[in-house]
C-alpha cells in the first residue's frame, strides 16, 4: 500500500485539520511523496544493454521522507560503517528527553536536536574519559530518531559505541572488559542537567514541570552490525515502510509495529489524515543531518581509526564502490543504462 495514494485520498482532508501547522518542510515531504516515479518528477529514458529496448522511465523524488526512496543511500552508509566496525563488544545508549519537553523541541526542532546531540555525545565522552569507567576516548555513532514504534511524537538519541577506547596519554588501546559500559542513572543524572543548562543559555523558557528523573537505557549490542542496521532503517527513508501499512478501510489506516517489550506485532489503526499527520511530524528541518559521528570514528579522525584497526589486527578489504541498482529490461532482462533525464515538475526535495 503506497503512502503517495494515501495523501491523495486524505490530502483534503488532511489539509482542513492540519494546514496551520504545516512547516515548509512538511509542504516539501508532501509535494515529493506525492510525485515520485509519476511524469511529475520527470522521466528517464533508458535503452538496454543487451537487445537495445528504449523505453522511458519515471524518477524517484529522492526525498528522504519518501518510502520508496534512499534505499541505495542507506546501503551506502551501512558499507561505511561497517568499514569501520571493530573486533570488539558494542553497547548502545539511548537518551530520551522527557514528555515535558517535547513541545518545546517541536517548536524550535533544530535548536533541540542539536543540543541533544551535543549534550547526549559530551556526556558519553567525560563518562568514558574518566578514569574510574575506562580513561580513554571512545568513538561514537549517534542516530536521532523523533518517533516510537507508534510513531508518536518522542525524540531520542541513539548512540552506538564500541567497548573501548584510545589512551593518548600512554598511546594505547584500552578494551572494556565487560558486558557492562556505564552507569545508566548516573548518566541520566549529568545529561540532564547538561541539556537544561544548555536551554537556559539558549534563552528558552523551561516548563514549570520538569521531571527530575530522566531516563537513558544502555545495553550490549554484540559486534555492533545489528545496532547498525536497526539504526539504518529510518535514515533515509521515512519512519515507516509501506509494507507495515496493512489497510484502508472507511477512512481509516492500519499499520502495523513490533512492540519493543514483548517483540509482539501490535496494530494501530487511526484516520487517514491523522495517520498522514503522524508520518509528516518526523520531517526534518531541511539540511538537519539525522547522523553524527564523533571521537575516533569522525570523519576526520581516519588516521586514529586505521592505528586502531591495525592495533587490533582488524583485517581491512579494499571494496569496491557499491553500485546504483540498475533498471532490468522487460525483455531480455539485462540491465539498462540512462540515456537522457527529463524535466521535473516538482520542487526539489
Amino acid at each position: 500500500m503506497q503512502l503517495a495514494s494515501i495523501f491523495g485520498k486524505y490530502h483534503v482532508a488532511f489539509q482542513a485539520k492540519y494546514s496551520s501547522r504545516l512547516l515548509p518542510g512538511h509542504l516539501r515531504a508532501i509535494e515529493a511523496i506525492r510525485c515520485c516515479r509519476t511524469p511529475k518528477a520527470g522521466q528517464l529514458l533508458v535503452q538496454c544493454t543487451g537487445c537495445g529496448y528504449a523505453t522511458e522511465r519515471p524518477r524517484s523524488c529522492g526525498h528522504r521522507s519518501c518510502p520508496q526512496c534512499q534505499n541505495h543511500e542507506t546501503s551506502l552508509w551501512l558499507d561505511r560503517q561497517q568499514a569501520k566496525l571493530l573486533p570488539v563488544d558494542y553497547f548502545m545508549t539511548t537518551f530520551t528527553l522527557p514528555y515535558e519537553l517535547r513541545f518545546l523541541a517541536w517548536d524550535n526542532q533544530t535548536l533541540v536536536y542539536n543540543l541533544l546531540f551535543a549534550c547526549a555525545s559530551s556526556t558519553m565522552k567525560d563518562f568514558g574519559s574518566n578514569p574510574s569507567n575506562l580513561g580513554a576516548d571512545i568513538g561514537m555513532t549517534v542516530v536521532l530518531h523523533t518517533h516510537n514504534r507508534r510513531l508518536d511524537h518522542h525524540p531520542h538519541v541513539h548512540i552506538v559505541v564500541p567497548g573501548g577506547g584510545v589512551d593518548r596519554a600512554k598511546k594505547q588501546w584500552k578494551k572494556k572488559k565487560s558486558k557492562y559500559l556505564f552507569n545508566e542513572f548516573a548518566l541520566a543524572k549529568v545529561f540532564r542537567a547538561r541539556f537544561l543548562e544548555a536551554l537556559t543559555k539558549a534563552g528558552l523558557s523551561l516548563p514549570r514541570a520538569v521531571p527530575r528523573k530522566w531516563v537513558v537505557h544502555c545495553t550490549c549490542a554484540g559486534k555492533g552490525l545489528s545496532a547498525l542496521k536497526y539504526l539504518s532503517r529510518y535514515l533515509y527513508r521515512g519512519v515507516i515502510g509501506e509494507n507495515s501499512i496493512v489497510s484502508n478501510q472507511d477512512g481509516k489506516i492500519t499499520f502495523k509495529y513490533v512492540e519493543s517489550r514483548t517483540g509482539k506485532s501490535l496494530y494501530r489503526t487511526i484516520k487517514g489524515r491523522d495517520f498522514l499527520w503522524l508520518v509528516l511530524q518526523h520531517v526534518l528541518p531541511k539540511g538537519f543531518r539525522r547522523v553524527r559521528d564523533y571521537g575516533f570514528l569522525h570523519g576526520k579522525a581516519k588516521k586514529l581509526l586505521s592505528l586502531v584497526q591495525l592495533i587490533l589486527q582488524v583485517l581491512i578489504q579494499a571494496c569496491a564502490p557499491r553500485p546504483r541498482p540498475a533498471f532490468q529490461c522487460p525483455v531480455c532482462q539485462a540491465p539498462m543504462k540512462i540515456l537522457a533525464i527529463g524535466r521535473s515538475l516538482c520542487s526539489s526535495a
